[in-house]
């Protein structure tokens, strides 16, 4: 089946809240709405959902407790969607224990059961470092001094089999200036005193370096397209939206173009408007009809 044709199903099954050219974005539950996608017809799915946190929030997390009970239903279904080749991206905040200074391990723990229960494999952990982050929770941090800042998300790559699409050739950074000095410069190939080989092939000019799994992106939106027009209609922003810079590293790196991209907690459709400018075909889904109202104007001319 092609990706035309996925997309055509799931729109003549269900009403779109809104399309663009390369996607739809749909209002309702995901755990309900993904039942009209075929087996093994996603590329990708990226997502960050409700975190499980000590408070609740608007967007609708569950406590760490009850958790990973909710999210193993989607995870069957997410499993069942995605195309042999297919990954599981999964973007996830942590938490602390109610009243004391402990974190909750529930990140860890889901990750077992995706793995030992759904049958993912974790093709690579990454980690999303956002040095603008406040300093939370105040009374471990910032008020008692016990504790540092949390500044860094886990990010779980799943995928259905041990060798998912991908290319670290599509996401790499740029030299640095030591690196640059030793293209021009030359090399002497020899041995480092930790016992590493290191041969002349790192004189070869690969166009730029491969990214390591810290992700630094600052989560500093505060003046955007996006911000400016919901304010200007009066709607009302998500929340806890994640950066453009996340969703383009891991879309470059694990698809291609006119690859299919399943964003099941789409808060204010970040993935759905990154995949547009990418050329990748998307589908998003989100149960507050607010969030959609307000992701529009991502896409407004």
């Amino acid at each position: 089946m092609t990706d035309e044709t996925e997309k055509n199903r799931l729109t003549s099954l269900c009403s779109p809240y809104y399309t663009q050219t390369n996607g739809a974005v749909y209002l309702g539950d995901s755990l309900e709405l993904i039942k009209f996608i075929d087996d093994n017809s996603i590329n990708l799915i990226l997502t960050s959902p409700p975190f499980a946190l000590t408070r609740k929030k608007e967007y609708g997390n569950e406590s760490a407790e009850k958790y990973i009970e909710w999210f193993l239903p989607f995870a069957y279904e997410f499993k069942r969607v995605l195309k042999t080749d297919g990954s599981l991206v999964i973007d996830l905040g942590g938490a602390y224990l109610p009243g004391i200074p402990v974190r909750s391990i529930y990140q860890y723990e889901l990750l077992v059961k995706l793995c030992k229960e759904v049958g993912f494999f974790l093709a690579q952990e990454f980690y999303h470092y956002n040095p603008a982050r406040l300093p939370t929770p105040a009374e471990w941090v910032t008020i008692r001094r016990i504790r540092v800042k949390d500044s860094v998300n886990v990010v779980w790559w799943l995928s259905k089999t041990p060798t998912p699409k991908a290319d670290n050739r599509k996401v790499l950074k740029p030299y640095s200036q030591s690196m640059k000095q030793l293209l021009k410069n030359g090399y002497t190939p020899k041995i480092r005193p930790s016992g590493h080989d290191i041969s002349d092939k790192f004189q070869k000019d690969n166009q730029g370096a491969i990214p390591p799994n810290l992700l630094e992106i600052a989560n500093t939106e505060s003046n955007s397209v996006y911000l400016r027009r919901c304010k200007a209609a009066g709607v009302k922003t998500h929340p806890a939206r994640f950066p453009q810079g996340f969703a383009e590293f891991f879309i470059k790196f694990l698809t291609d173009k006119d690859d299919i991209v399943l964003d099941p907690f789409a808060g204010s459709n970040t993935t759905g408007f990154v995949c547009e400018t990418l050329q990748r075909r998307w589908i998003s889904f989100e149960i507050n009809e607010n969030y959609l109202l307000g992701s529009r104007y991502r896409f407004s001319q």
